[in-house]
């Protein structure tokens, strides 16, 4: 769900109006995104993705985090700053982690796509996720059982770099060994 153009607010106005309001927001250009409760389907792909992650990347300088989460996207390339809750985040420059929040750029992010927010992470968090430079990004569709990685370009630009679509396997370009065979993630 998204505000109406007439209700953008500043960042300093979402930030009293999530300490007013229940539910989970995101704010991207001056609107503000209520984010859907996840399916039973979606938690399950969400943990055991966090799952392997976290166990991955045990003893390394990254770290993974699950939503609920405010990630406090800044970049010195852009003027603006967005706040997204994605699904699954993994932060590498651990200098932005804070108690409440992350404030900087992950390395990946993985979204799981709802039946109510597919434009949302297809479209709109994609070229959110490029502009501000996460290195690598996941659309993982449960409704279609499919997996989409992009992978940030030295232009700036995601390439799709994996497709899988009920059985194959994805793999992760950025965070070493981070394989997952989609008949695992979907079953």
């Amino acid at each position: 769900m998204r505000m109406p153009k007439e209700k953008r607010m500043t960042l300093e106005e979402y930030y009293e109006f999530r300490k007013s309001t229940d539910g989970l927001w995101e704010y991207i250009d001056g609107a503000v995104y209520m984010t859907p409760s996840p399916s039973t389907q979606h938690q399950r792909i969400s943990m055991r993705l966090s799952a392997q992650l976290f166990s991955l990347l045990q003893g390394t300088s990254c770290e993974v985090f699950t939503a609920p989460f405010d990630v406090e996207l800044q970049s010195e390339a852009m003027e603006d700053t967005k706040v997204v809750i994605p699904d699954i985040s993994v932060i590498c420059d651990k200098a932005g982690l804070g108690e409440q929040r992350y404030v900087g750029i992950p390395t990946l992010i993985v979204e799981i796509v709802s039946p109510s927010n597919q434009a949302h992470d297809l479209v709109t968090k994609l070229n959110v996720y490029m502009q501000y430079g996460v290195r690598e990004y996941w659309i993982v569709n449960p409704l279609l059982n499919t997996i989409f990685v992009y992978l940030l370009n030295e232009e700036g630009y995601y390439i799709q770099t994996t497709a899988v679509k009920d059985t194959g396997i994805a793999s992760s370009s950025v965070i070493e060994g981070f394989t997952v065979l989609a008949e695992s993630c979907f079953g």
